[in-house]
C-alpha cells in the first residue's frame, strides 16, 4: 500500500469529557458568502476543535454536507483543515517568531486563520499571494481593515521563508527535539515513539513522517457476507497486505458506499482488524465452546468483526462498553451478529466467568493513531499516562478473573508506549501466572514484529496505525 501524499512543500521536494458528538456546524453567514467556501469551512473545523475542543475528522464531514462541498472544494477543505490541526505547534511556533509575541497573546480568531494560511505558505502548492489574501478577506469580513492588517502583516513574514528555512530557524538543538518539530509532533511524544522502537530508534523520522501522512482508508469486510476481493470490486479499492478482510480506499467518503451503508463492510483500521484476527487465532487449552468477551468494546468496530468470526464457529460474544449512547452504537454495529451488549464497567461487569477467548482493547492514550485524529497529538500530555496504565491493569486483571483455565486474553493498546504496552503485559504476567504466546504466530505473513513475544505495528512499516497486542494464557 502507498500511502497519501500531501502537497509538495514550498521551497523543498514532496514528502511524505470531549465533544464525541459535535454540534451541527454553523453555516455562513450572509457577509461571508463570497469568500473562498473551502477556506471558510477549514477555518471553522479550526475554530471548533479550538472552542469546543471538538475532533476535526467528526466536524468536517459534516459541514462538508451542510455546505454542499464536494469535489476539488471537498478535498481542499480537508487538506486544509486536517493538515493545520496536524501541524500546529510548528505552524505556531513560526507565527509566534513573525508577529513578535507569544501565542497566548494572539486572539483565537484570528489564530485559527494565522494557522491555516502558514499552512497554505509552508506546506502546499498554494501560490503565496492566494494564501495570503484568503486568508486577509476571511479575517476583514469577520473583525474589520485593523486586524486584518495585522494578519496580512504576519503572513507576508511567514512567506520569506520556506518550512526548511523555518525549521533550521527555530527547531531545537537536540536530535529527537528536532525531528518532532520537523515532523509537527510534541518532542515527547517523539521520545516515546523512539523508546518503544529501541535498538530501532534510527527509525525514529519514518515513524513520524509516516504518523504526519494523511493515511488511507481502510475498509473491513465481514466474514461470512463478503469477502475483501468483492469488497474491493465493489468500491474500486485495492485488497489489503496483512488483514484477508481489508481493502484500501484513495479517497472519498467512505460513509456513501453501499457495501457500508447495507452493513456488508466498515471503516477500520487494518491494525485493528489483525488485532480481533489473532484473538480468534489463538491456540486454547482445551476446546473453545464459543463464549467470547470483548471488554471494552466501544464503538464496536472490533466487536463487530469478532461476533461475526464467532458466529461462524457457531459461539457469541459478549460485548461490555460503560456508555450507554457509545453502546447504542456497538448495537447498530453489530445489528443481526451473534453479539449481546452489556452497559457495564469492565472492571467489574457482573458477567459469569469461564470465556474461552477475551479481548481487552484498553483504552489508552490513543497515541498509535494521532495520523487519524489531526489535533489529539496537541491534546494529550505525559500526564494522562500514569491514569490511563493503572486503568489498563485494573481491566486486564477483570479479564484474569473471567477467562477460564486455559483460556486465552489478547490485551490491545492503540499506543507504542512503553507504560501502556509491555509494562502492563509484564505486571499481569507476574501477579497472575499467565503465560505470554507468540503473538507473532498470531498475524501471518506480517514482517517487521521484531523479537517477540508481543506485537507492536508501525505505519511506517505496515501502513496501519501503531497497535501492540500480546496474547496470554491462563493457567
Amino acid at each position: 500500500m502507498s500511502e497519501s501524499r500531501r502537497p509538495a512543500r514550498r521551497g523543498q521536494s514532496g514528502s511524505g469529557a470531549r465533544n464525541n458528538r459535535p454540534r451541527q456546524a454553523r453555516r455562513p453567514d450572509a457577509s461571508q458568502s463570497g469568500l473562498d467556501q473551502p477556506r471558510l469551512a477549514a477555518r471553522d473545523v479550526l475554530r471548533a476543535v479550538r472552542e469546543r475542543d471538538a475532533y476535526a475528522n467528526l466536524v468536517l464531514p459534516g459541514l462538508l454536507r451542510e455546505r454542499r462541498l464536494d469535489g476539488r472544494d471537498a478535498a481542499l477543505a480537508t487538506e486544509l483543515a486536517y493538515g493545520a490541526a496536524r501541524a500546529r505547534g510548528l505552524l505556531d511556533a513560526v507565527i509566534a517568531d513573525c508577529a513578535g509575541r507569544p501565542i497566548a497573546e494572539i486572539d483565537g480568531p484570528l489564530l485559527d486563520v494565522l494557522q491555516l494560511g502558514a499552512y497554505q505558505l509552508l506546506r502546499t502548492r498554494v501560490a503565496p499571494h492566494a494564501a495570503v489574501a484568503t486568508s486577509v478577506d476571511l479575517v476583514r469580513a469577520e473583525a474589520g481593515p485593523g486586524k486584518a492588517g495585522f494578519v496580512n502583516a504576519v503572513l507576508r513574514r511567514v512567506s520569506e521563508r520556506s518550512e526548511a528555512e523555518w525549521v533550521e530557524r527555530l527547531a531545537p538543538a537536540d536530535p529527537v527535539g528536532r525531528l518532532a518539530f520537523e515532523h509537527a509532533h510534541p518532542t515527547w511524544i517523539a521520545q516515546v515513539f523512539a523508546d518503544a522502537l529501541g535498538a530501532d530508534a534510527g527509525e525514529l523520522e519514518d515513524v513520524l513522517v509516516a504518523d504526519d501522512a494523511r493515511p488511507v482508508v481502510h475498509l473491513v469486510a465481514r466474514p461470512g457476507e463478503i469477502s475483501s476481493e468483492e469488497l474491493a470490486l465493489a468500491t474500486g479499492g485495492e485488497v489489503g497486505r496483512y488483514s484477508p478482510y481489508a481493502v484500501y480506499l484513495d479517497g472519498g467518503d467512505p460513509g456513501l458506499l453501499d457495501a457500508v451503508r447495507e452493513g456488508l463492510a466498515g471503516v477500520q483500521d487494518e491494525g485493528s482488524q489483525l488485532v480481533a484476527r489473532a484473538l480468534s487465532l489463538a491456540p486454547l487449552d482445551g476446546p473453545d465452546t464459543g463464549r467470547w468477551l470483548d471488554l471494552c468494546a466501544g464503538p464496536g468496530g472490533k466487536a463487530a468483526l469478532l461476533g461475526a468470526l464467532a458466529g461462524i464457529e457457531g459461539g457469541r460474544l459478549d460485548a461490555v462498553e460503560p456508555v450507554e449512547h457509545r453502546a447504542d452504537l456497538i448495537r447498530k454495529t453489530t445489528k443481526e451478529l451473534p453479539v449481546d451488549v452489556h452497559v457495564a464497567d469492565g472492571r467489574d461487569p457482573g458477567l459469569d466467568g469461564g470465556y474461552d477467548r477475551i479481548l481487552v482493547d484498553a483504552p489508552c492514550t490513543g497515541l498509535g493513531a494521532l495520523r487519524r485524529r489531526p489535533e489529539a497529538r496537541w491534546r494529550r500530555q505525559p500526564s494522562d499516562v500514569a491514569g490511563l496504565a493503572k486503568l489498563q491493569r485494573e481491566l486486564l486483571a477483570s479479564a484474569v478473573e473471567l477467562v477460564r483455565p486455559g483460556g486465552v486474553i489478547l490485551y490491545a493498546t492503540c499506543s507504542p508506549h512503553l507504560s501502556e504496552t509491555v509494562a502492563v503485559v509484564a505486571d499481569a504476567v507476574r501477579r497472575y501466572g499467565l503465560t505470554a504466546l507468540d503473538t507473532r504466530e498470531l498475524v501471518p505473513g506480517v514482517p517487521g514484529l521484531g523479537d517477540g513475544p508481543s506485537v507492536q505495528l508501525w505505519p511506517h512499516r505496515h501502513g496501519t496505525d501503531a497497535m501492540f497486542m500480546a496474547a496470554l494464557r491462563k493457567p
